[in-house]
Parts: structure tokens; C-alpha cells; sequence
């Protein structure tokens, strides 16, 4: 009989006791409307602890104007924020969990456009978050800051919240003041490690003073050894030991990154996972009151069994795994990790829709933030139980597949390849992303569960489709390279000039073994994404020689909101790629390509052996169309319908089997 699981067992944390040993760490959703929260909030967090998570703590609320960071950041200094907070309180602890809210102030790192107030600091250092400068706080100002870290934990406490998370990380105000590279003050705020800490100190006494013995109080602080002017772990240690001494907080929770590399405050799978464990280890080592909470980049059960059960953290915190799958623990304790949908640590859906200030989702699974209509990933069963033929094995046709089954139809899926995932599956071929392949593995384990008919090698035309006699049909076809080699730079040319002379094929191929490259590769890519950059990663790792064009001013261009872009040049620049920035192909040699600057229209000749496009693709819409025309009705999804990335396949084909 295997042991139990170590990061099931309770906890106690002050007087209270966890169930578990798994926190939803606070990160920014972005969903307040008007500065308040409402339903989708409401249901993504209880979501989440009807999951099984031990505690939430819900995203930052700011405590001053200064420090207005997002359009869907909470009113600060207003008492009218409690009312809402209280249906979102109850409706976690409704389920089990615990309440916590973070609160925050960024300190020099403000964004103007939202905030339209000065960025406040120690000593008037510019922001890392966008381009200005900062105010060296006055004593009045300093006191107006505490009183506002003190009002937002009232709030949160008349709210039913059952304790804060006060903010310390990622070089944010508390942490400019700990921090004598920020901290130039010589009063009583600055110099001496003592005079460095007293705002927070102050802050965590006032806030017990006023919130009670019974209020839980934690801290966040992060790791960034990577850069010389923050602070090293020992001196972190040092100033979390002294917050302990005086029994000022009851949990510490350790993150990574900074605002100078934000690429590892949210690690994408370029990173190591687990990374937050070196600091929590030698926090745990240090203190003795305060109980020590592990987070990012842990992503799954096993990731959190391990940090438990090796003793460098109390509990750990699964932020974007819960976000995929807000139901981790209780499939992990009920025996069925097997059924938990990993994270792919891709950030496109959560980071990428924060950084553009939208609310976050998933792109695994595309009812966060829509609990509130979609349930929550948990499916009602049809009215009518009816057979479903899915045409198309690619992420669309797998969510359709798998949605319209979970709902009780009899589901027969017909994929034209012998496997499935379609350039899915492709994707998860390049360097470092088979947590993709692993998804695929997640849907055919619940396909086969949920007793889907799944018929591989089987082309269907529409005559198929009559033959078959569904109740319902979904056409998930997906899409094709256009192998014209196209350019949206360049549309004066519906063909490449000297496409006809060969030695050119798409990624697709590529990453599917079609073609064998030569040894010097041209690379053109006009998607700015995984397409091509991970298909020029996985070449130059094969031993190729790459030159990486493209008409963007950066490589990486759609991945810099997912903070994976700089990251992956740090990587292609290892392995020897080149980039040629702001240029196209006026003309391919079939030996080389003469390539033209966007900035000045100059022209140079690059030899190579092969040419590799990653260029829009066109919708494979064949046997739609074929319907059409002898209307038998039908839902189309995914790229059969326009050529897109992943999230939105997903996303349709959930909301088509949400529908049926």
C-alpha cells in the first residue's frame, strides 16, 4: 500500500487548521469591474477551493492611489470594496478553504497611465515597470503608506477574509526599503538594518493592532540572484529572521524574480522547475515561528510532494496548475493523478492576457475565469444524450470530443493521421515542450474513459458524414502552410520570387521529419512565436547553422507578453543563431535569399541550403465546404475556420460541446 501523500496531510497556521498543504497563491486575475469584484471572481476563486486547495489568497489589493497598477486592480482607500469582498470570502470558505487577501504597494515600479500619480519610494529611483521616475517619500507620506497598508487589512478583516498577505516581493516598496541600493535615506527609514526594516515592522504591528489576535498575517518576499543591486538570500534571511523574532507574521511565502527580470516571477517552461525552494529552504532553516510557503514554477502534485516530503517548505503554493486544472487536489487525493490536466507553463492565457491588461484565462483550460457561465470545467449532463461525430484530432476536435462525451453523447472521433493532436503534437516536438505531448496523452487517457469511438487513419469526405447518420456533426479539420511562401510584408507577391527553384519547406515539415534540412538553414518567420522560434531552436540544436529573418524589430515578438521572448534569444544566441531583424525575402536563389531591410530598403545576399517558412497558414475547409453544399448542418472550430493559436481551438471546441 503506498504511503500517503505528505502535501494531503493538515497543517495548523495560527489558530487555524489547513486541510491540506496546497495554497492558490495570489496573483493578478484582472477581474474587477469598477474597481470591485463580482461574479467572475466570484466563481474562479470557489472554483478553486471547491478543488480542494487548503487556502486562497486572492489577488493584490493596492493600498494607496500610487500604486494602481491594472485597469482591474480593487479601489484603494474605499470602504465600499467590503460589501463585494464578503460574497467573495464566504463563497471560499463555503468549500473548505481558508481566505487570505494580498496587499500591495509597488513602490517605485508604478505604471502612470493607470495609476496618474507619481510613483512613490525610498529615494526616488526610477520604475523597472515603465518609464518613469519616483518620489522620495517625506516622513507624512511614509506615515500615509502604512496608514493605507493598515485601512486595506481592516477592510480585508470586516470582509471575512481570514488574514493578509502583505507584499515584499519582487523589489516592490518594502523590499526597496530593505534594499541599500534603493534605500539611499539616512534618517531613521535608511541606513542600519533596523532602520531598513521599520516600515515593515511598523506595518505588521499596526495591522495586528487593529485586525486582532486571531487574524492570520503572512509575508512575500522573492529571490533574484541574478542581479547584483538586490539583495543575496543570506541578507533575505537575515531580514525575514528578524520579522520572526518579534512574531510578526505567521507564513512567509517565497517566490523568484524581480521588476530587473521579471522573466522569473512566472517561469515559463524555459526554467527549471521548483525554483522557489532555494529560498524557502533557507528561510525554514532560519525561522522558528512562521510557517513557510514554496511557490513558482511548482506545477504539479509530484512537484509538490517532493518539496514537502525533502522538508524545504511547510506548504506550497500551485498557482498556474490550478489554473488549469482547479481540481488538482482532490483528483490527487481521491487516486486519479492521472486525471489532473498539467499546466504547460506557456503563460499565453494567464501572463499573456494580464500583460495586456485583459483578465486572465488558460489556454488548457478555457473556463478560468468563465466559472460563472461555463461551471468550471464540471458538465451537466445533455437533455438529450445524442451521437456526436467530431471530424479532426487536433486540440479542437479533442476538446469537442471530450466535452460532448463528459456530457453524455456517444462521441465518434475520425482523425486522417495515426495519431492525434494535430500541429499540436508538432509543437511538443520542439526543445523543452512535451508537457504539450503530455496534454495529448491527458486527452486520450480521458477519451478512452469516457469510451469515445476514436478512429485513427480514417479520412472522412462528405459522403462519410451522410453515411455516418449523427445527430450532430463538428468539423475540426484544422489548417495547412500555404507553401507559397507569402509574406504579409511583402503582399505584393502572392508567391515568393523564385519559390519554384526548391529546397523550401514549412516548420510543419520540419518538426513533422518530411524534409531533411541542410546543413545552412534560412528561417523566415512572420509569426513571432513558437512557430518559428521553437522550430529554429530545435534546428540549431540538431546542429544547424540558422539565420533567423524576420520583418519584426525583435525575435519573439508575440512571446515578450508571455515573458518567455528574452529567455529564448539568451538561448538561440547560445546555440549560434543568427537574427537579421526588420527584413523579408525579396528572392529566393535556391542556393540563398536576397533579403531586404524594412528600415532603409538595402539589400544583402544570404547563402543557405534551405529555406524554412513559418508564415501564416490557410484554413483546411475542404469537407465544410463539401456540406455546405449538400446542407448538411454542421459546427466548424478551430483553424478549419481561420488559422489561430491553441487557446482558441480549445476554447471552441469546449463551447460547441457545452452546446450540443
Amino acid at each position: 500500500m503506498a504511503a500517503p501523500l505528505r502535501f494531503l496531510s493538515p497543517i495548523a497556521l495560527r489558530n487555524r487548521s489547513l486541510r491540506n498543504r496546497v495554497v492558490f497563491g495570489a496573483h493578478t486575475a484582472n477581474m474587477a469591474e469598477v474597481g470591485l469584484p463580482g461574479v467572475r471572481h466570484i466563481g474562479y476563486y470557489e472554483e478553486r477551493a471547491r478543488g480542494g486547495a487548503a487556502m486562497i489568497v486572492v489577488e493584490p489589493m493596492p493600498v494607496h492611489a500610487a500604486t494602481v497598477l491594472t485597469r482591474g486592480n480593487f479601489r484603494p482607500n474605499d470602504d465600499s470594496v467590503i460589501p463585494a469582498f464578503a460574497r467573495v470570502t464566504e463563497a471560499i470558505q463555503r468549500h473548505g478553504a481558508l481566505a487570505i487577501q494580498q496587499i500591495y504597494h509597488v513602490g517605485s515600479h508604478g505604471d502612470s497611465d493607470l495609476s496618474y500619480h507619481p510613483h512613490w519610494s525610498p529615494s526616488g529611483f526610477p520604475s523597472y515597470h515603465d518609464s518613469d521616475g519616483s518620489h522620495a517619500m517625506s516622513d507624512a507620506e511614509i506615515e500615509e503608506t502604512i496608514n493605507g497598508f493598515t485601512n486595506a487589512a481592516r477592510r480585508c478583516h470586516e470582509a471575512g477574509f481570514d488574514g493578509v498577505e502583505v507584499w515584499a516581493a519582487y523589489h516592490s516598496l518594502l523590499d526597496q526599503f530593505w534594499t541599500p541600493w534603493s534605500n539611499r535615506r539616512e534618517d531613521h527609514w535608511g541606513g542600519s538594518l533596523e532602520n531598513r526594516t521599520r516600515l515593515s515592522r511598523t506595518i505588521l504591528r499596526r495591522i495586528r493592532d487593529i485586525c486582532g489576535p486571531d487574524f492570520i498575517v503572512g509575508l512575500s518576499i522573492s529571490d533574484e540572484q541574478d542581479s547584483s543591486v538586490v539583495l543575496a538570500r543570506q541578507d533575505m534571511v537575515d531580514i525575514i529572521a528578524l520579522h520572526d523574532e518579534d512574531g510578526l507574521v505567521d507564513y512567509v511565502t517565497c517566490g523568484t524574480g524581480s521588476y530587473f527580470d521579471f522573466y522569473k516571477v512566472m517561469p515559463t517552461f524555459l526554467y527549471p522547475e521548483k525554483l522557489g525552494v532555494g529560498l524557502a529552504g533557507s528561510i525554514k532553516e532560519r525561522v522558528k515561528y512562521a510557517l513557510v510557503i514554496a511557490e513558482s514554477h511548482i506545477r504539479t502534485p509530484e512537484n509538490a510532494e517532493s518539496v514537502i516530503a525533502s522538508g524545504a517548505a511547510d506548504l506550497v503554493s500551485i498557482v498556474r496548475g490550478q489554473i488549469a486544472d482547479p481540481h488538482l487536489v482532490n483528483k490527487t487525493a481521491e487516486g486519479r493523478p492521472e486525471d489532473v490536466r498539467g499546466c504547460l507553463s506557456c503563460n499565453q492565457m494567464c501572463w499573456g492576457r494580464r500583460s495586456r491588461d485583459y483578465w486572465i484565462s488558460c489556454l488548457v483550460n478555457p473556463s478560468a475565469g468563465r466559472e460563472f457561465e461555463w461551471g468550471g470545467d464540471r458538465f451537466d449532463k445533455a437533455n438529450a444524450p445524442a451521437r456526436v461525430l467530431v471530424v479532426g484530432g487536433g486540440p479542437a476536435g479533442l476538446e469537442a470530443a471530450r466535452v460532448a462525451a463528459e456530457r453524455g453523447h456517444a462521441v465518434t472521433l475520425a482523425e486522417a493521421s495515426n495519431v492525434l493532436g494535430g500541429h499540436f503534437r508538432l509543437a511538443g516536438l520542439q526543445p523543452r515542450r512535451a508537457q504539450i505531448i503530455d496534454l495529448i496523452d491527458w486527452y486520450e487517457r480521458q477519451l478512452t474513459k469516457l469510451s469515445v469511438d476514436v478512429r485513427l487513419n480514417t479520412y472522412v469526405e462528405a459522403e462519410d458524414v451522410v453515411a455516418e447518420a449523427a445527430d450532430h456533426v463538428i468539423i475540426a479539420t484544422g489548417s495547412l502552410p500555404p507553401e507559397t511562401g507569402f509574406q504579409k510584408a511583402l503582399p505584393q507577391w502572392d508567391i515568393m520570387p523564385g519559390w519554384e527553384r526548391g529546397n523550401t519547406s514549412s516548420v510543419e515539415a520540419v518538426m513533422a521529419r518530411q524534409v531533411r534540412s541542410g546543413k545552412r538553414v534560412l528561417l523566415l518567420d512572420e509569426s513571432g512565436g513558437w512557430r518559428g522560434c521553437g522550430t529554429a531552436w530545435k534546428l540549431a540544436e540538431d546542429g544547424h547553422d540558422v539565420t533567423l529573418i524576420t520583418p519584426d524589430p525583435m525575435v519573439g515578438r508575440e512571446l515578450q507578453r508571455m515573458a518567455a521572448d528574452a529567455p529564448l534569444r539568451k538561448v538561440l544566441a547560445g546555440l549560434g543563431v543568427r537574427f537579421v531583424l526588420e527584413s523579408s525575402i525579396v528572392e529566393w536563389h535556391g542556393d540563398g535569399a536576397t533579403v531586404m531591410s524594412h528600415l532603409d530598403r538595402s539589400r544583402i545576399r544570404i547563402g543557405a541550403d534551405t529555406l524554412v517558412t513559418a508564415t501564416t497558414n490557410v484554413a483546411t475547409d475542404a469537407l465544410a465546404q463539401a456540406l455546405l453544399a449538400i446542407e448538411i448542418p454542421f459546427h466548424e472550430i478551430g483553424d478549419g475556420v481561420a488559422p489561430r493559436q491553441a487557446p482558441y481551438a480549445i476554447f471552441e471546441g469546449r463551447r460547441v460541446g457545452l452546446a450540443l
